[in-house]
């Protein structure tokens, strides 16, 4: 461990962290391997190379990479240089690309070769210094001296692009620090070390507390850019496994794969199912299949982790427990509130606010949004939903989701109705949203995938059977899957997108 590590950067403690875990495996990523000491020489040869190439701290550096073995480390060694990282999704769109490169303002740009839009973006950035990751990490340099008064670093990231178009959310230190925090609970717990498989990038919130958390706690971080159901079983069976992520619409293709059931995944600790809700149904499913270990997780790209359900069980006496988004995590503070802001009591629906040391700063650019988002400190998540007495939080629905009727002027929400065709045993998933209804305002629409043959009234006969007639389907159509953002998250603006077209 450098000696001249002494400032108050989040980073020096990392890698006072890493110089404890030695010997051991940090990273993996196809035939690649590091040890935690070869993680620490790598962040500083890059912290090195960075200073040789003329980047200052206080920089503002552009970086668009995969998940890519390099990747942690070049993120570190950019925030020791005291350095502001604004990552740039590679699997976006050229229009966003483009309006991000604008909004970073960048003094310099890094980009990873396998990022295919990494070269055309530097060749019309000229004459901003352009570096390829490889390039950074490689040969030999003067030894780095880290400089404690070096500028607090920050990132700024993108939002999955869930609602339209992306935001560039911006994370301080105190992220960063609370992240630390957070590992250091975990080790102090005495949990085992984790095996972590990851597909989440860096350039989401997700893939920064993944990456950070992770090897903070000593454990191996595998990294992926891939994702299939024979993968996730192939790699969670080879490599033991014990700790990975999957969306609602990935757990769904892990337990409908064939021979699945056959594969040896007695090695998970903790299978994170987030991005958007699981079916109670699913999740049972998923219980049978690998036993309570499924962790169910809330959180948005402003505030990354807001509640959390570990050991996830069918509880006899909660069974409605399965539908919850959990507890609050770590240092989060949650309350329900109506819309003139105040705080509502347990079981009443409204808008979700949270504190925590994880929320964001704001928006990069938008300062208005920003003050709509973050009021007297508290985050307004834009989801609805309530609490019970015990403090679970049940979600139902966006706040821009929500299907407004003029049938005794009801609010409908979406998640109980998804819930409810997913409980049916022809339903492999389901969606839905509101369309626009010349009598009722709007109407409730379903897109379903079916596993076997059902119709159209079957499935608004069990939804009324379960729910009531208010919420019943005005209509439904079948798909062969439902769209997907880029995580992996149910893509409702390409379903309204879907309902338009196949109405015209």
């Amino acid at each position: 461990m450098p000696p001249e590590c002494t400032g108050d950067i989040y980073v020096h403690r990392v890698l006072s962290l890493f110089a404890q875990f030695s010997e051991r495996l940090a990273l993996v990523r196809g035939d690649r391997r590091a040890t935690y000491a070869e993680l620490t020489a790598d962040v500083l040869r890059i912290a090195a190379a960075l200073r040789d190439n003329g980047v200052r701290p206080g920089d503002r550096v552009l970086v668009m990479a995969a998940n890519c073995f390099d990747g942690p480390a070049l993120q570190l060694a950019l925030h020791l240089h005291g350095c502001r990282v604004l990552w740039c999704a590679p699997v976006t769109s050229r229009r966003e690309i483009d309006r991000f490169a604008v909004l970073a303002d960048a003094d310099a740009f890094v980009y990873d070769e396998a990022a295919e839009l990494g070269a055309e973006l530097a060749a019309t950035l000229a004459p901003m210094p352009v570096f390829t990751v490889a390039a950074l990490a490689a040969g030999e340099r003067a030894a780095y001296v880290i400089d404690p008064s070096a500028p607090e670093p920050d990132s700024v990231l993108q939002t999955s692009g869930t609602t339209g178009d992306p935001k560039l959310v911006h994370h301080t230190q105190s992220f960063y620090r609370q992240i630390l925090e957070l590992a250091d609970a975990y080790v102090r717990n005495g949990f085992p070390l984790l095996r972590h498989y990851s597909g989440a990038p860096l350039w989401l919130a997700s893939g920064q507390i993944t990456s950070l958390f992770n090897l903070c706690t000593g454990g191996v971080l595998f990294l992926t850019d891939t994702w299939s159901p024979a993968e996730f079983y192939r790699t969670v069976s080879a490599e033991r496994i014990t700790s990975t992520f999957v969306t609602p619409a990935m757990l769904y293709e892990v337990l409908d794969h064939p021979g699945g059931a056959e594969v040896d995944c007695s090695s998970l600790f903790m299978l994170n199912v987030g991005a958007g809700p699981a079916t109670p149904t699913r999740l049972r499913q998923g219980i049978a299949r690998f036993g309570p270990v499924l962790r169910i997780v809330y959180g948005l790209s402003e505030a990354v982790v807001v509640t959390a359900q570990p050991g996830l069980t069918e509880d006899p006496a909660h069974p409605e427990r399965l539908a919850s988004a959990g507890t609050p995590y770590g240092d989060v503070e949650l309350q329900i509130r109506d819309d003139d802001g105040k705080v509502l009591g347990p079981g009443q629906d409204g808008e979700v606010w949270v504190r925590s040391n994880l929320t964001f700063a704001g928006y990069l650019g938008q300062p208005e949004l920003t003050a709509e988002t973050l009021v007297d400190g508290w985050l307004r998540t834009r989801d609805l939903g309530h609490v019970d007495a015990d403090g679970y939080l049940f979600l139902v629905d966006r706040v821009h989701d929500m299907i407004v009727t003029a049938r005794r002027s009801w609010a409908i929400f979406c998640r109980p109705i998804e819930d409810a065709l997913g409980s049916h045993p022809a339903v492999r998933a389901a969606a839905v949203i509101g369309v626009p209804d010349p009598v009722l305002g709007e109407a409730v629409h379903a897109f379903v995938v079916a596993r076997s043959a059902v119709t159209v009234a079957e499935l608004q006969d069990h939804v009324t059977g379960v729910l009531g007639e208010i919420w019943r389907p005005t209509t439904i159509d079948f798909v062969d899957e439902l769209p997907l953002t880029r995580i992996a998250k149910v893509d409702k603006v390409a379903l309204r997108k879907l309902y338009a077209e196949l109405r015209s």
